[in-house]
């Protein structure tokens, strides 16, 4: 405990705001009247948490926790928090504008997490992070870098192909992706005497690597499946959603669903609610530009999924919207929202998922 100072608290309900790093921790706590009881600095470990929860409750008795950054720097804390059986309020970062008037300090970051707590400004459930969907996270991060490192292979190899030696450069242009990396990994260079024994060392060095990451993709997309259809099997059943669209989805509910209040907090959530943009005589809509923009264009490609394939309901509806003067644009923005809904119920109540846009 680096930093302490404390004020006698009664039997008061106490609200504790932590601002999070990656090393230390700082929390503030206050009673429910928002007078100051104390500040503490922690080491981000399980020590320290420890130390914090111990800390606060000799105020009193905790109402919540407001932590900074619960879905990385404060996870750690987070998780231990959840497992006392405490209250874990998800707190947003400062506002800039008013934290340039005030200034900026660990403390003072603290203070605003517990006074937006307090308030109730700051009112949204952490996710658990304790579950299959925290599994899927961290499977989906591995795999989105070696899907990238799988382009970068092939790239570099196109790349090598362009300025290679004029016979080997007319031996594999014209060759396809597929047959272009299986000729390069059976290269046979020999020792590096010159330009043409060089580029084959490395162009079987790119293969190679791509053939890995082909292949650890494959395995990760396997585990993927797996675990997104334990997590919530009649998400799988909407049309159009697959394992990966519905792992995103997945990722913004979170281990945790029951957090969203109802389906129009979970279209938030996804930015597919509307904003209304009316002026005068005008009455209209506009795009939402927040939330989850990964669960958003899971979303997005549900409903071109629908298009595609000429889903009924889906077409039903795009010619009503387009007999009422929608553009194209707007109905897409329409059916995301349409798509939510079914999700949400399909999130929540675990059974057959909700009926088709109609």
């Amino acid at each position: 405990m680096a930093n302490e100072s404390m004020a006698q608290g009664g039997g008061t309900r106490v609200i504790v705001g932590v601002d999070t790093h990656k090393d230390v921790h700082v929390a503030r706590a206050k009673d429910e009247l928002g007078r100051a009881l104390g500040e503490l600095s922690i080491p981000a470990s399980s020590k320290g948490y420890r130390a914090l929860l111990a800390w606060s409750r000799g105020f009193g008795e905790v109402r919540a926790f407001g932590v900074e950054g619960t879905g990385c720097y404060g996870a750690g804390l987070a998780r231990h928090l959840h497992g006392e059986g405490e209250v874990v309020i998800e707190v947003i970062r400062p506002n800039r504008q008013a934290r340039r008037l005030r200034g900026k300090s660990d403390p003072a970051d603290a203070d605003v997490a517990a006074s937006a707590v307090l308030s109730g400004e700051a009112n949204g459930v952490r996710k658990a992070g304790d579950g299959a969907v925290e599994m899927i996270r961290v499977l989906r991060v591995a795999r989105i870098t070696a899907v990238r490192a799988r382009t970068q292979a092939l790239n570099a190899l196109h790349a090598l192909v362009v300025t290679a030696p004029g016979e080997l450069r007319e031996r594999l242009q014209d060759l396809s992706d597929r047959k272009l990396v299986r000729t390069c990994a059976a290269f046979r260079p020999g020792a590096v005497a010159g330009p043409t024994e060089a580029t084959k060392t490395a162009l079987r060095s790119l293969a190679r690597r791509y053939i890995a990451l082909r292949e650890e993709v494959r395995t990760l997309d396997q585990d993927l499946e797996r675990l997104t259809h334990e997590a919530c099997p009649p998400l799988l059943d909407i049309f159009g959603a697959g394992s990966d669209t519905a792992g995103a989805l997945l990722l913004a509910a979170g281990d945790n669903p029951e957090r969203l209040h109802s389906e129009a907090a979970f279209a938030k959530l996804c930015g597919a609610s509307p904003v209304e943009a009316s002026s005068g005589k005008t009455t209209r809509h506009r795009l939402n530009r927040g939330g989850t923009r990964h669960a958003n264009a899971a979303l997005y490609r549900i409903v071109m999924v629908r298009l595609r394939w000429r889903h009924q309901p889906t077409m039903d509806y795009v010619g009503r919207r387009t007999a009422e003067g929608k553009s194209k644009r707007e109905i897409i923005r329409c059916l995301k929202r349409y798509v939510a809904r079914e999700v949400y119920r399909a999130l929540a109540d675990g059974g057959s998922p909700a009926p088709s846009t109609s």
